[in-house]
């Protein structure tokens, strides 16, 4: 007997027996009484709109059983304690992961050998609740973590500590009766005066003394001086403007440094289809063909010709244009989708004749023949595979396009840098300088690409996460500066709010909380290091010395930039900022609506939703 397992956005759904094989006919299940009452969702009828808003039909066969769902709205006691449930999950997952004396945890796969990460961004993500309500809230979590990565690619388990710990305290203050709205604008004004304070603290990083640099990448990177020293020395060779990537190495089981020629735009895919890697939602190729234009491609046919050539090639493309869009994307999209083409499109970067200027740049460092312009004379329809440009390979996010060429730096690139060294020493504008040196940069400054070797491939993934959250760390390091680490740039933050008050005694409930939960990440760190750290706490506060840290590795007190302890400014501050708006969101919610799932459907699935199995009724 098939099964049906759909749910729809409509309140009430047509609801019928069926005799035979029919459109639209609805069955109702055996355990079903009396006919579904509004928001019981039994199954799409015929014209009702599907989760996505379209309208379609459902084919229903004689002896099919259909499943529904029913929605209860959760509020109260019981939404604070679902609260507290997911926070102490995050406790035991993600915060255990925290500090170079964290722990690793396991993430089982659907398919294949468990995941073993120290990543508390994997571990976030890895955590999937069988209660529906622990569900809709782990993912509000998930969100958090994901907007803190986005931002500066590190810093989600301390976003998590905070967000946990905020959550925690403030469900305790509403469950005794006092205003969530009020507390959440205590929150919101503590805010603002610890940035202010975290701030004061950052000191700027030399890209000269390379020794602060490799110490940001080894900290991120939960204490690997190989790391570190790697990163330092990328960051050395590309300069502040140069573009620094990670692959996984093809035979080597070190971590190595290779400077190649290449360069980065701020443009990214113009649609999510063109994804390769689905879980770093990014897109990969190797060694594609680049077609480069200056025009807007709005249909297929003047392209078919080049894209039948690149198919029988077995490479992939690339397509930067003016704009792809209507008929021209959405065949590119159903190819790539097909499997027939490995097809990749962004916008070409920058404005009016820069942007002319910025494709010459990258048709020069791909050796594509010329781009494609309609004072040419080219037809689309006339290209040939020698036409195109080559890459070694070109990585897409949803905002940057970094291409990576052969390494070799050829007589028409370094045409061009002097082409641009005189317009520099010629131009009387400073914006035009300052638009020109970028170009230069560009094309100069060249690519350094950490290889990540390992003796197992779990092994090279763990590496890989290290290597890409330090990179990350060390470019914020970079952009705002560098703070005292091991969790002691909040905790003497919250020092700030000793004299601020709260408009009520409310609103200096929400105060207290952040006051509180500022010193959260250093106990957490302490305690991964399996000691107690109410004296440690204590010790550091009396000193009046916001230089002074517990390095945790070496088990003594240090002043943080002589050994080294120090966190990039910018990660601190994303995620107390991210913390600081989830909390908020979350604890001014009175009601939640969510999925009752039926007990059919349950039983079909004994490891429970996600294969996380019943984590104790989580």
């Amino acid at each position: 007997m098939s099964s049906i397992n759909l749910s729809v956005l409509d309140d009430s759904v047509l609801i019928k027996p069926i005799s035979e094989e029919k459109q639209g006919g609805i069955m109702l299940p055996s355990s079903a009484e009396k006919k579904p009452t509004k928001g019981e969702v039994i199954a799409i009828g015929q014209g009702s709109r599907s989760p996505s808003g379209e309208r379609m039909s459902l084919t229903v066969k004689v002896g099919d059983k259909v499943f529904y769902r029913q929605w209860a709205v959760v509020s109260g006691e019981q939404l604070q304690q679902a609260f507290r449930e997911v926070a102490a999950v995050i406790d035991s997952t993600v915060a255990v992961t925290a500090g170079p004396r964290g722990k690793t945890v396991g993430i089982n796969k659907p398919y294949g050998a468990p995941e073993i990460t120290k990543d508390g961004y994997k571990v976030m993500k890895g955590i999937k609740p069988e209660k529906p309500l622990n569900a809709a809230i782990t993912s509000i979590f998930a969100q958090s973590c994901s907007q803190c990565n986005d931002k500066v690619g590190d810093g989600t388990t301390t976003c998590s500590i905070l967000t946990s710990g905020m959550i925690v305290e403030a469900s305790k203050s509403i469950a005794a009766g006092n205003d969530r709205i009020s507390i959440k604008n205590g929150m919101q004004k503590a805010k603002d005066v610890v940035l202010k304070e975290v701030a004061s603290m950052a000191r700027t990083i030399s890209l000269e003394k390379i020794d602060e640099v490799a110490q940001v990448a080894i900290i991120s990177a939960n204490g690997d001086r190989s790391i570190g020293s790697n990163i330092a020395d990328a960051v050395k060779k590309v300069g502040k403007e140069g573009v620094i990537t990670v692959e996984e190495s093809k035979g080597s089981k070190e971590l190595e440094v290779e400077l190649t020629t290449g360069m980065q735009f701020d443009r990214g895919y113009l649609s999510p289809y063109f994804i390769t890697n689905n879980e770093k939602m990014i897109v990969e190729l190797d060694d594609p063909y680049l077609l480069i234009t200056e025009k807007k491609l709005n249909i297929i046919q003047p392209l078919l010709s080049i894209l039948e050539a690149v198919v029988k090639s077995g490479k992939p493309l690339l397509i930067i244009a003016e704009d792809i869009e209507g008929e021209a994307l959405s065949t590119l999209v159903i190819n790539k989708l097909r499997g027939g083409l490995k097809v990749a499109a962004v916008k070409a970067p920058g404005f009016g004749d820069r942007r002319k200027e910025m494709l010459e740049d990258i048709a020069a460092l791909t050796n594509a023949k010329y781009v494609i312009k309609d004072e040419l004379g080219i037809k689309m329809e006339d290209l040939t595979l020698e036409d195109l440009g080559i890459a070694k390979n070109v990585k897409i996010t949803k905002d940057n396009t970094t291409i990576v060429s052969e390494n070799r730096v050829t007589d028409r690139v370094k045409a061009r840098i002097e082409q641009i060294k005189s317009q520099i020493e010629s131009s009387t504008s400073d914006y035009d300088k300052e638009k020109l040196r970028e170009r230069l940069a560009k094309l100069s400054g060249g690519v350094a690409v950490l290889k990540v070797g390992g003796a197992t491939e779990l092994e090279v993934k763990e590496r890989r996460d290290r290597v890409e959250d330090a990179l990350h760390a060390t470019r914020a390091a970079i952009e705002e500066g560098i703070v005292p680490g091991g969790g002691v740039a909040l905790l003497y933050a919250s020092s700030a709010l000793d004299k601020l008050k709260g408009a009520d005694d409310e609103e200096q409930i929400g105060i207290n909380i952040i006051k509180k939960v500022l010193s959260v990440p250093i106990k957490r760190l302490v305690k991964n290091a399996g000691l107690e750290s109410a004296v440690i706490i204590d010790y550091l506060i009396k000193q009046n010395n916001k230089e002074l840290i517990y390095n945790v590795e070496a088990m003594s007190y240090a002043n943080a930039f002589a050994a080294g302890v120090i966190d990039p400014a910018k990660v601190v501050r994303i995620a107390f900022e991210t913390a600081i708006s989830v909390a908020s969101v979350l604890i001014t919610t009175e009601s939640m609506i969510v999925d009752i799932p039926n007990k059919d459907e349950n039983a079909s699935s004994p490891m429970g939703a996600g294969g996380m199995g019943r984590m104790n009724d989580f």
